[in-house]
């Protein structure tokens, strides 16, 4: 992933405002703390934008962000 594409996810969810949680991405993930998900999922990405350790953080990421234009 690119800075570039992080950047554009970090925009998503600033324009998207906070969102209610409990919110459940599958059967194992639950975000109970939306500030404190999306800090620690981005920070990261940001220091090392290109590392195979951080394949889960952009899928849930980008399963997030598909729920709440689901949802919108």
């Amino acid at each position: 992933m690119t800075i570039q594409e992080i950047q554009q996810l970090e925009e998503f969810f600033t324009q998207a405002g906070k969102q209610q949680v409990p919110i459940y991405l599958n059967q194992a993930t639950v975000i109970t703390d939306y500030e404190h998900f999306l800090e620690s999922h981005f920070m990261p990405l940001k220091l090392n934008p290109d590392a195979k350790v951080n394949l889960p953080l952009i899928h849930r990421l980008k399963m997030l962000k598909l729920l709440i234009e689901s949802n919108a």
